[in-house]
């Protein structure tokens, strides 16, 4: 973000009087000369204050994103490769196994270049514009944006799991079982490589899933908490993924990528100090 220095210069502008004494003749003895008391000086006005303008963005930012947290009322489903994604469906979506969510918040789009300027004051992303998905950004980078947002905030936000991440790209409790996150025809709901003209485009611009939540398919692929590990069948509660391995999960598919990988069930994986002009966020929240 260019900062911007505000130079404020105090100019002394100095006045000499020159006065001149007539002397008059007189057979009296002259009166002495009257002086005229000078003005009071008027006092100068105080400047106007500045308004900080990296401080009054970053307080927009926040209560905008805050505004748009969804509540994801908790709830079973089944995880992976179910009916709907078909031949499409990769092996390490299988097997598919019930999971059961507490409630949470997720937000309704993906983190924007402006908040991520705003916290970090910086902006990494391929493609700018102030209502364009963050990309470039690494786990680890995700890691240090969430804690200073929630220095600022004194909340706890986070990058969802990944079963909260499918759960609500589902539709929580009102899905209707489409094969990309709120339809079964991508190009309602999804920037993918036949229609991104090879670029991100504004958040909300395509249709809404049935969370009202925007762009869980296509865009930018968004960044997950958990590391990635093989699907079993046991049903799980609240999972966070598994304790080993180094690869964190991202999900949603891209502007570049096929419909395939746009699917609600589809994952990859990649190292947390990895970023690229496909990989964004989403934030989280347990609680608001």
């Amino acid at each position: 973000m260019t900062s911007k220095h505000i130079i404020l210069t105090l100019l002394l502008m100095l006045c000499p009087i020159g006065m001149a004494a007539q002397s008059t003749i007189t057979r009296h003895k002259p009166k002495p000369a009257v002086t005229k008391p000078k003005p009071a000086a008027k006092p100068k006005a105080k400047p106007a204050p500045q308004r900080n303008s990296s401080t009054t963005g970053l307080s927009a930012e926040i209560k905008k994103l805050i505004n748009n947290m969804v509540y994801v009322s908790g709830g079973t489903f089944t995880m992976g490769a179910t009916s709907e994604q078909g031949s499409d469906a990769d092996g390490d979506e299988k097997p598919t196994h019930s999971v059961t969510l507490s409630s949470y918040y997720i937000c309704k789009y993906e983190v924007t270049q402006a908040l991520w300027r705003a916290v970090m004051g910086s902006n990494p992303s391929r493609f700018k514009g102030d209502n364009l998905p963050v990309e470039q950004v690494s786990w680890n980078d995700c890691q240090i944006f969430i804690n200073r947002l929630n220095s600022y905030t004194g909340r706890n936000f986070r990058l969802p799991t990944e079963a909260e991440w499918e759960f609500a790209a589902r539709g929580g409790n009102h899905s209707r079982r489409y094969k990309y996150s709120g339809s079964n025809y991508i190009g309602d709901v999804a920037w993918y490589y036949r229609n991104s003209d090879n670029r991100t485009h504004p958040i909300g611009t395509k249709q809404a899933n049935e969370l009202g939540l925007y762009d869980m398919s296509g865009n930018v692929y968004e960044w997950c908490s958990d590391r990635y590990g093989s699907y079993s069948s046991y049903s799980q509660n609240n999972p966070t993924g598994t304790t080993s391995g180094t690869g964190r999960v991202f999900r949603g598919g891209c502007w570049f990528h096929h419909a395939k990988g746009c699917r609600s069930s589809f994952r990859i994986h990649r190292a947390p100090g990895s970023g690229d002009c496909f990989l964004g966020l989403r934030l989280a929240l347990s609680h608001l």
